[in-house]
């Protein structure tokens, strides 16, 4: 299963804002992109997941929901991310079937082995550095932490970077093994960076498989 290596995090004071956040992340050529509403009832989880699918769709994007597996089912999503205190991949799987993409997060080797056990498709590993984005957020690991987690774990499962990650710092992390990046504030900020980004990850349209539900 391919994963991108671009991950387009969602953002937004509002429901709306994230799907036009969503949309524009699409037209400048995200491949994949997570629809992360935290605070909120499933109810209306449900219906931004749903125009969030309309969108993805149009665009042939893949689309992961955060935290909720049932309803990245029911929408037909591409996949879902689940956090530390969310569902057990596990499962999640049970209930999604093989094709789903199921993701995890992880802040230590421990975490990452723990969900190398549950056979997720990727792990996202962070924080990089601090970020507004996240509450209660996990001891930062910079550089150093990448690459001393990288080394141990040894693993072939993608290894996507988070957490307050800029263009910048992109040519460094990938020095430590990781297979991408998922970006929130930065791209929210200036989607007209995908591109860059992109060509920096060496994610071009043409590089990633696509599949449709």
């Amino acid at each position: 299963m391919n994963i991108a290596k671009l991950h387009y995090i969602s953002q937004g004071q509002t429901p709306e804002e994230h799907l036009h956040n969503i949309q524009k992340a699409c037209t400048y050529g995200a491949e994949l992109v997570q629809l992360r509403l935290k605070n909120t009832d499933e109810k209306t989880i449900l219906k931004t997941a749903e125009k969030a699918r309309e969108i993805t769709a149009h665009f042939q994007t893949r689309l992961i929901i955060n935290d909720h597996y049932k309803i990245a089912k029911a929408i037909h999503a591409d996949g879902v991310h689940l956090g530390k205190t969310d569902a057990c991949p596990l499962e999640a799987r049970e209930y999604l079937g093989k094709w789903f993409i199921i993701g995890g997060t992880a802040n230590t080797i421990e975490d990452c082995q723990n969900l190398l056990s549950q056979n997720v498709n990727y792990i996202g590993l962070g924080p990089f550095r601090f970020t507004n984005t996240k509450e209660n957020l996990s001891p930062v690991l910079g550089l150093e932490g990448f690459h001393s987690i990288l080394e141990d774990l040894q693993s072939e499962t993608p290894i996507i970077a988070i957490g307050g990650i800029v263009e910048q710092d992109i040519p460094a992390l990938l020095q430590t093994g990781i297979h991408g990046i998922a970006m929130s504030g930065a791209i929210t900020e200036n989607f007209n960076s995908i591109s860059t980004i992109n060509k920096l990850l060496n994610a071009s349209a043409t590089f990633e498989q696509r599949h449709t539900l």
